[in-house]
This record gives C-alpha cells, sequence and structure tokens, in this order.
C-alpha cells in the first residue's frame, strides 16, 4: 500500500487482469500455453476468426459445434475466483479487467459493474446484421434441436456469440476504461495472462509506468516479468487466495 492511501486511512485500490490460466482449473483450456487450443490445433483458431466466420457456413456450423460441446458452459468459479470476489466483499476497491468471456468472476459473486470484459461475453449471441442480443443458451437450444447455422429470428442475419473475435477491433470505450483503471490501480496484478496480445498486455506496462504495485501470476515467463515487484509460478488457484488475503 502506498503511504498515501495509508495516511489517507483508504484502501488501495487493486486492479486485476485475468487471462485464459484462472480458468483452467474450472475445466476450461487455455489457448496459448504449452497445450493450449491453438498450439494443438492451429486450425481452430479460424472458428473465432470474424473474416472465416462471416464467409464460410461450415466455420460457423463447427464454431456453434464447439459452443455447444464446449468446457465453458458447464464451468464453475474456482478458488482464484473466488478469492477475488471475496476480497471485494470484504471492502477492497476492487476492478477487474478480463480477456476472459466465460462470466466465472460474476458466477463468483463479483458484481458485474465491477469486472470490464475487454473481449466481451460468450453468454450472449448476438446479431451481425441488426441490433438483436439474447442470451447464449437459447440459441444452442436451438443448434441441439438440429440448426446447424441458426440465422437471426429477426432479420436472417447471421448469428454469432458477444464476444470479440481475431479481426474485430475491441470497444473502445471498455478499452479507454481498463486503461483508466490501470492507471489509477496501486496494486495491479496480471493473472493467467501471457501478456503478449494486445492493446491488453500493455495494461501491466501502463499500471507500472503510473506507480502500481505489478504482481505477475503466470505458469509461463511473459514479456512483464522484469517490470514486476513479485511473479509467482505456483498453481493460480492454490497462489491467488493467500496472495490477495495478504494485500
Amino acid at each position: 500500500m502506498s503511504t498515501t492511501a495509508a495516511g489517507n486511512g483508504r484502501r488501495p485500490l487493486v486492479a486485476i487482469l485475468s487471462g485464459a490460466g484462472i480458468s483452467t482449473d474450472s475445466g476450461i483450456p487455455d489457448y496459448r500455453g504449452p497445450n493450449g487450443v491453438w498450439r494443438r490445433d492451429p486450425e481452430a483458431q479460424k472458428l473465432v476468426t470474424y473474416e472465416y466466420y462471416m464467409a464460410d457456413p461450415e466455420i460457423r456450423r463447427r464454431s456453434w459445434l464447439m459452443r455447444r460441446d464446449g468446457a465453458a458452459r458447464d464451468a464453475r468459479p474456482n478458488a482464484a475466483h473466488t478469492a477475488v470476489a471475496d476480497l471485494a466483499r470484504a471492502g477492497t476497491p476492487v476492478r477487474v479487467v478480463t480477456q476472459n468471456v466465460d462470466g466465472l468472476h460474476q458466477r463468483a459473486g463479483l458484481p458485474e459493474r465491477k469486472v470490464l470484459e475487454l473481449h466481451g461475453s460468450s453468454r450472449t449471441a448476438v446479431c451481425t446484421a441488426c441490433p438483436w442480443r439474447g442470451p447464449m443458451a437459447e440459441t444452442l437450444r436451438r443448434v441441439a434441436d438440429g440448426e446447424a447455422d441458426p440465422p437471426c429470428r429477426e432479420c436472417g442475419g447471421i448469428l454469432k456469440s458477444a464476444t470479440v473475435m481475431f479481426g474485430q477491433p475491441l470497444d473502445p470505450e471498455v478499452l479507454a476504461t481498463a486503461v483508466a483503471v490501470a492507471e489509477a490501480a496501486e496494486v495491479f496484478l496480471a493473472v493467467g495472462s501471457s501478456l503478449q496480445v494486445q492493446p491488453a498486455a500493455s495494461l501491466a506496462g501502463r499500471a507500472a509506468a503510473a506507480g502500481a504495485r505489478l504482481i505477475v501470476v503466470n505458469a509461463e515467463p511473459t514479456p512483464y516479468d522484469h517490470l514486476a515487484a513479485e511473479v509467482v509460478r505456483e498453481p493460480i488457484s492454490e497462489a491467488l487466495p493467500p496472495l490477495l488475503a495478504g494485500l
């Protein structure tokens, strides 16, 4: 905690950038790790690439099957997600900027307003041609009932998850808020992120440059380890609860 925060009798803002590694203990595979999805099957990246998705009905069919059968549907928060929610419940100002789309921070009890989803949400389906959006579960029921590539019932347009696919820009408002959070934080934890995907990865550098205590919790080295006051290589669901409890 900074001397200013301590002198004011207030708790410091704790910002947490969470990546795929925080959810692996919930059964959701990561993407860029040694056993990540993209390393095992580079072709799978096409299923979440906007250009391929919009142009190829077969890619969309496979993408819907991936959503229907994916581990994220039944995933539950693990001890790391719960520890973050507990920190907020204890009164510490917490903001989570997540690269994940699984909603597990919210399911663990962290209020929606404290979570910035940089890459959108897999819990919602959207139309690419009109403003329609609705619960992903409803569209997946259509897939289970035999619709291989379910069109929008409002306009017939192509549906997709409300996630930011490769080739799509991040929401500028969400990104601007994330930058503001990073630069205001007195403690910034990068948890389960390879810190290779920009602009999300740059948040760690922005936080450190603004004077935050940077803590990196990740199984593999990251490009920002040299800026960190502490680097933790232990399993995230084991390391994060005591780490947050000690802030």
